[in-house]
């Protein structure tokens, strides 16, 4: 009897094995318990529904002043929103809220906030920063450095930049980071040999290794210095051509190019190797100065179902090539590498300034959207829809009444050439659902449910009179702002980022965040927008007047629903990583999230937690 049943749970277990995916390890987070004073004696909290948590799991929060028993803030045990008004706040005096969970009858803290009298009648968190003279606290990105379960920002100071279009030297990019209380943590300098600009300077934050603990991976050069101080290559190497007179000026076209970890709490340089693909003969990219062959992007990518993958790439306007790292025993070791090796082969020339990272076909492992095209997560095209290049880009459940992910995409038709402006594509196949904007040149376009009264997204762009609908039907007046998405407000669909505002659909203007400034010029982006703290409405990070600070916006409007922190759910987790690359383009989760879904689903993942302290 007993030999009889190991052999039906071995059969169970292969079964298993075969038709379930293995489980994505991820980033220990705490509760992520934030208070936000919204009177003299109210304040508004907010916490974090873990993906190892029920949907149901019912909270309690208690309230206490120093030398006094806490107080029940609750009637009755939390079970709808992650949030909380307390209203009663005594004036003047210095609190601690106390949050807890309710197990089998019984009761468990999880968190603590303290919560000073001193506190400011603020929308945000102001996390001051030591901004370079002459530099701006351009893109953010956060990992949790420490692994506390608490996220740190990864700051890219930037000063001078230049567009790849255009010749000139540039300042030395700079990355800095720090806790959310302020504290700096290290500087990291990437040296003249690193050119400053959107297109160059693309850094990774993830924990790569399933350490608990998050690194940062980008490109180096000869010149770097890590946050011990220390150099990368030869210190006093100047490849750049500073010759005024030149028609290179300011361009790096020789010398060593590298690809380095940094770890993440010490900023130190842990192991680099050459940058692949090499820029070899630069006419291979385009053109002879380095405009195609200094065209970059980077995500993370779960490249095997489990473990974490950074791919680092390089052209997209003619040969495409992206090369995909594994970091085993703290070294970078190479998993595969896609390249077009010219501009003839069908997917050359697809790239857009922007990717993206989901499993479109739904086999537990991710593939990259790059642009119009396709790559499988074993190194190999999936496909190329030959729509060609463009900026924006957006892949979710677009439309929750077909199976699978969409992807929404514009399309660069310059020089008169003719073509399709929009595209909405099945992300699996590439079958072309929807084309719009024909023969006209689009820069840039949006597409999510920001109406709380439709099911399903709609999609617009520059220069479009009418939203769409999912089957491409007008819907209404298209939105003004094209740029940015953010959930912000009580309900399911999202509102419009632009700028230092937001808006929702058919309302208006429904927050302001006054003596705070957006980055990246035209584009009007956040430093970052994400789902770093409270529940899973997202947090607004820009930077100050003065650039000495930022500040984190996050919402104080109540709402009922409940969902796992965005942050848990892999491809959301992704999209904050790969925020910063290029044109910086708004997260995405892997499912409908808007108006008219059901219980959100829970994500398959393992949750890995730092063994050191």
């Amino acid at each position: 009897m007993y030999a009889v049943r190991i052999i039906v749970v071995l059969f169970f277990s292969i079964l298993q094995g075969i038709f379930c995916y293995a489980q994505r390890k991820m980033e220990y987070l705490d509760r992520g318990l934030i208070g936000i004073k919204t009177s003299e004696s109210s304040v508004f909290l907010s916490w974090r529904l873990l993906a190892t948590d029920e949907y149901s799991t019912a909270f309690n929060l208690y309230r206490q002043y120093a030398k006094s028993a806490k107080t029940k803030l609750n009637a009755e045990p939390l079970i709808a929103g992650t949030n909380f008004q307390d209203e009663t706040l005594q004036v003047g005096v210095d609190v601690t809220y106390i949050l807890t969970v309710l197990k089998n009858k019984k009761e468990e803290e999880v968190a603590r906030y303290n919560f000073s009298k001193d506190q400011n009648n603020q929308p945000y968190l102001n996390i001051p920063l030591r901004t370079p003279k002459g530099y701006t606290p351009g893109d953010v990105s956060v990992g949790d450095l420490d692994g506390d379960g608490s996220y740190e920002l990864i700051v890219h100071q930037t000063g001078i930049g230049r567009d790849n279009a255009h010749n000139g030297l540039t300042s030395e990019p700079i990355f800095q980071a720090y806790k959310l209380d302020g504290t700096f943590l290290w500087e990291i300098n990437l040296g003249k040999n690193i050119r400053e600009g959107a297109h160059y300077t693309q850094f990774m934050v993830y924990d790569l290794d399933g350490d608990g603990k998050a690194e940062l991976v980008c490109k180096t050069a000869d010149g770097t210095k890590d946050g011990l101080g220390k150099y990368i290559g030869n210190p006093n190497a100047d490849w750049r051509d500073t010759v005024p007179s030149s028609r290179f000026f300011g361009r790096i076209l020789e010398g060593p190019e590298y690809l380095t970890v940094f770890d993440g709490l010490t900023g130190a340089a842990v192991h680099t190797v050459d940058y692949l693909p090499a820029r070899g003969e630069l006419m291979s990219w385009g053109d002879r100065n380095a405009n195609r062959a200094d065209r970059y992007l980077a995500c993370i990518a779960y490249l095997d179902g489990v473990n974490p993958s950074v791919v680092m790439t390089r052209g997209y306007y003619e040969r495409t090539a992206l090369v995909a790292w594994d970091y085993k025993d703290k070294k970078l070791v190479k998993r595969w590498v896609f390249d077009t090796e010219g501009r003839n082969n069908p997917y050359s020339g697809q790239g857009y300034h922007s990717l993206s990272v989901a499993d479109v076909d739904q086999d537990g492992k991710d593939e990259i959207i790059f642009g119009s095209m396709v790559v499988d997560d074993h190194g190999k095209g999936l496909y190329s829809t030959r729509l060609g290049h463009g900026d924006a880009l957006h892949v979710t459940d677009l439309d929750p009444d077909r199976p699978g992910l969409e992807i929404f995409g514009i399309h660069e038709l310059k020089g008169g050439r003719k073509g399709i402006g929009t595209s909405l594509l099945d992300a699996k196949t590439g079958e072309l659902l929807f084309k719009g904007a024909i023969d006209e040149d689009i820069g840039r376009g949006v597409a999510a449910n920001i109406d709380p009264n439709y099911k399903g997204a709609y999609m617009w762009w520059a220069g479009s009179y009418n939203a769409y609908n999912m089957k491409g039907e007008a819907v209404g007046r298209a939105p003004r702002s094209v740029n940015f998405l953010i959930w912000w407000d009580d309900d399911l669909s999202r509102e419009l980022l632009n700028s230092n505002y937001i808006e929702k659909y058919n309302v208006g203007r429904i927050f302001t965040a006054d003596g705070a400034f957006s980055i990246n010029g035209s584009k009007s982006t956040p430093n970052l927008s994400a789902d770093i703290l409270g529940d899973w409405r997202e947090e607004l990070i820009l930077r100050s007047a003065d650039n000495q600070s930022l500040r984190i916006y996050t919402t104080t409007i109540p709402t009922p629903h409940r969902v796992y922190t965005l942050m848990h759910d892999p491809q959301y987790r992704l999209s904050i990583a790969w925020q910063n690359v290029g044109y910086n383009q708004p997260p995405h989760t892997g499912y409908y999230l808007g108006t008219g879904m059901g219980t959100p689903p829970k994500p398959n993942i393992k949750i890995v937690k730092s063994k050191k302290k």
